[in-house]
């Protein structure tokens, strides 16, 4: 065995952002396209090699993680070993399972060598080996020289879900210190941390699938998909705001979705981004700055939902900004339409509940 490769493995308990290179070293020595980790707390986290990183995003993404029954037969291993599907199931068995027949097959996968590591804080942690369904099972040789290294490979995970584990309590008091309703949030929107207030939201948001964050408002749901998917497409927008909606239809909360620093790791460990939700106020009006960034409203769109949150009517408008009238009622209908109102009294009852003030 490669003491380099020992060496490598040990060093991703205190740099995670080595174990995919790492783990297709240890799936190569398995003839197997690419390894995985997966580690379940609170929360599911994972990383994989980069060659079959995007199947196993679509694994967690598309809910099949949950279908699956090898981490639970791992898991209720005892020995100290890799086991593969054989192990467990009849070819029948393995044919017959919908997550091998519709997931992995049509992705070219179907094979693998998996162990079960359970670990002082709480943490059970999966190590796999990928290997392409046309290349038949992982051979019981490789499963030896696999076995070589789950002592390293257990060893290491410890490490790193301990410090993992101390990050999250430094996390944990410092949303406790923000006195809001906030969550830590990985790039799939799994909740890492939540403050004591996020209870106090509990309308409005809902915790699905393997800690998934959802908002009960619909519109407010796919702001914050884009939101998230925005922090790692269009990196220059550092933050995102957006109301949050009760079941009546009447804004409660101004989320606000930022991302978390490099420098911030320390104390938030690999956290994505920060969700905190601002109760609304309703005895003010909005500022054009906290509107545009609300709705992706232009200069003159805030100018004119301004106007209609003041009970000003189209004709004012226009006259106050010295343009035609038509002009103000095409900015009025374009307004509407992003902000999912559909009369002007709609309108200015939604701004009359936006009354805070954009982030800093």
């Amino acid at each position: 065995m490669q003491d380099g490769l020992v060496d490598r493995i040990y060093e991703c308990s205190v740099v995670p952002e080595a174990w995919p290179a790492v783990l297709d070293e240890v799936a190569a020595l398995a003839g197997s396209a690419g390894g995985l980790l997966f580690s379940a707390r609170k929360a599911l986290n994972w990383t994989a090699s980069e060659r079959v990183a995007d199947v196993f995003a679509a694994y967690v993404q598309e809910g099949w993680f949950g279908k699956c029954s090898r981490r639970v037969c791992l898991m209720g291993r005892e020995e100290p070993s890799f086991f593969v599907e054989h192990d467990f199931w009849s070819d029948a068995e393995i044919d017959a399972d919908p997550v091998y027949r519709d997931f992995f097959r049509p992705r070219g996968l179907g094979w693998s060598a998996g162990t079960g590591v359970q670990v002082s804080t709480g943490d059970n942690i999966v190590f796999s080996v990928e290997r392409a369904f046309s290349e038949g099972p992982v051979a019981a040789e490789s499963v030896a020289r696999l076995n070589l290294l789950r002592p390293h490979l257990a060893r290491s995970a410890l490490v790193s879900a301990r410090m993992q584990h101390k990050r999250a309590q430094g996390a944990a008091e410092a949303l406790t210190a923000m006195q809001l309703p906030a969550f830590l949030l990985r790039a799939g929107g799994e909740v890492v941390e939540m403050s004591p207030l996020g209870t106090d939201v509990s309308s409005l948001v809902i915790l699905g699938a393997h800690g998934r964050l959802r908002l009960a408002d619909r519109q407010a749901d796919a702001l914050l998909d884009d939101a998230l998917a925005s922090l790692t497409s269009a990196p220059a927008i550092s933050a995102r705001s957006f109301p949050v909606r009760d079941a009546a239809g009447t804004p409660r909360q101004v989320a606000h979705l930022v991302p978390v620093p490099r420098g911030a790791h320390d104390v938030f460990g690999d956290s994505y981004a920060l969700l905190m939700m601002v109760p609304v106020a309703s005895d003010r009006v909005p500022s054009a700055t906290l509107m545009k960034s609300l709705f992706d409203l232009t200069p003159s769109e805030a100018r004119v939902a301004s106007g209609i949150a003041r009970g000003e009517t189209p004709g004012t408008i226009a006259a106050s900004g010295g343009v035609a009238i038509t002009t103000v009622r095409s900015q009025i209908r374009s307004v509407l339409e992003k902000t999912g109102t559909s009369r002007q009294s709609d309108l200015a009852g939604l701004l009359a509940r936006l009354g805070a003030t954009a982030p800093n």
